[in-house]
């Protein structure tokens, strides 16, 4: 059982450490499974980040650079839909092929919409999904949702988060007695936050919630006092609902023998370094930050770890020692070989794969050769412009913006992990080595995975 959530930051969860977040289900998870503190995506926006969930490989080698706009959207170009490739081979394929009865339920986002002139190649049912109920796009309501199930969209009653939950509910009951795969893709805690259910809203009613960083120039706290406590009850929703799916299988008797993962597409920001929301994030500041040539009013394009850092929890009974802390840095794109060595399913002749399985860490190995450098792209083409490569170590961490020069960022992560001091313009010795250094890993990997951008720059 594969849960994904929609813009769900580490730091929602108790289990990361904070004393507000009211998440019980989760932390109990948490405490009898796998907990990885260093998990993180390679894109930090929606549809890229699902590109190298379903495939191991960068979403630059599959051409999609930021989320797929849908039909209404005014970025919506109707004679170029936009998808992953049908020819790729995505990990729910494999398992449905070994035998796994597979199930997607939720948010797709990965191409395709189900109405008259739509290119249905992209829907998930072509992708290794036998069975499908949910959003084949970016966005829903919070309540009374459009959903499509049975190939039909139709108005549903409820808050989504609950629906998803039903479908789910059955899916399990339905499969019992077999082998399965069941992806539950919700939408929460994705913006917008409310409404939600009453006891969802009940612990933060009367808190006083905390600013991650309250001394950060002209920041209105009060906003994000108040979105703040909107985010945190919509993941509350969704911790409730993780509840009610542990629950059931429980009552079916399968939770000795179901691995559960629980992780989320991205991360997101709420006043960190001044900026709310993820990779395409924009000022959560008094005053207004003007448009630039390259750059929509307010718009703060990142590659901050808050915007890629993202919880993982696997629960393996009999096999994982519950409460393991795992340190190493582990990527979306080691899903798709982790997956896979747990079910038992064999890799595809010829398949390419960037990640690498992580069943030897969660088995209680030490691997002594296990990268924890973290390399990460994000071209930004939806509303502004940014070219954007990251390389980062244990030390440092270099962004550069191949669209804007100026934009360029360099953090010593090891005296500062909240990112809050840039010192690309510090014309020391170690400085210039660091970047010079880094600079030439980011060429690698580009070159490495063939990322198109290499064509329209000069390398120095």
């Amino acid at each position: 059982m594969f849960i994904y959530t929609d813009d769900q930051a580490y730091w929602t969860l108790g289990a990361s450490g904070n004393n507000q977040a009211f998440t019980p289900h989760l932390d109990l998870l948490a405490k009898q499974s796998a907990f990885f503190e260093n998990a993180y995506v390679t894109t930090p926006v929606c549809s890229p980040s699902r590109v190298s969930l379903m495939t191991g490989q960068y979403a630059s080698e599959y051409g999609i650079l930021d989320f797929i706009p849908q039909p209404g959207h005014r970025l919506y170009d109707p004679k170029k839909p936009q998808g992953l490739d049908p020819n790729s081979i995505t990990f729910p394929e494999v398992l449905s092929l070994a035998g796994y009865k597979t199930g997607l339920i939720g948010k797709w986002h990965l191409g395709d919409w189900t109405e008259p002139g739509a290119d249905q190649h992209f829907h998930p049912t072509n992708q290794g999904y036998e069975y499908f109920m949910g959003i084949t796009g970016g966005g829903e309501s919070p309540i009374d949702p459009n959903l499509e199930e049975n190939g039909v969209i139709r108005k549903m009653k409820g808050l989504t988060v609950d629906i998803l939950t039903d479908r789910a509910l059955q899916f399990l009951e339905n499969n019992k007695e077999n082998p399965f795969l069941l992806s539950v893709h919700y939408r929460s805690p994705h913006a917008k936050w409310l409404p939600v259910a009453d006891e969802d809203w009940a612990p933060y009613g009367d808190q006083d919630m905390k600013v991650p960083h309250p001394n950060y120039p002209d920041l209105d706290i009060v906003k994000v006092k108040t979105k703040m406590k909107e985010y945190m009850a919509s993941s509350s929703g969704v911790d409730r609902n993780v509840g009610k799916l542990l629950r059931q299988l429980e009552d079916l008797g399968l939770s000795v023998n179901t691995i559960v993962i629980f992780t989320s597409d991205h991360g997101y920001n709420m006043g960190h370094n001044g900026i709310e929301h993820k990779g395409n994030g924009y000022w959560i500041t008094k005053q207004d930050h003007p448009a630039t040539e390259n750059l929509a009013a307010n718009s703060r394009p990142n590659l901050y770890d808050q915007s890629l850092h993202v919880p993982v929890i696997i629960r393996w009974p009999g096999v994982i020692e519950p409460g393991l802390r795992v340190k190493e840095t582990f990527t979306n794109m080691d899903w798709y070989p982790t997956v896979l060595e747990m079910a038992g399913a064999n890799i595809p002749e010829n398949k390419v794969l960037r990640g690498r399985s992580i069943v030897p860490i969660l088995k209680g190995q030490k691997l002594k050769n296990w990268d924890n450098d973290l390399y990460t792209e994000y071209s930004m083409i939806n509303y502004s412009n940014a070219l954007m490569r990251s390389y980062r170590t244990a030390e440092w961490k270099l962004v550069k913006d191949f669209k804007d020069p100026t934009r360029d960022e360099l953090y010593h992560l090891a005296k500062d992990p909240d990112e809050r001091i840039n010192l690309i313009e510090q014309n020391s010795i170690e400085v210039n080595r660091v970047i010079t250094d880094l600079t030439d890993k980011i060429y690698k990997k580009m070159e490495e995975i063939g990322d198109p951008l290499l064509g329209s720059i000069q390398r120095p």
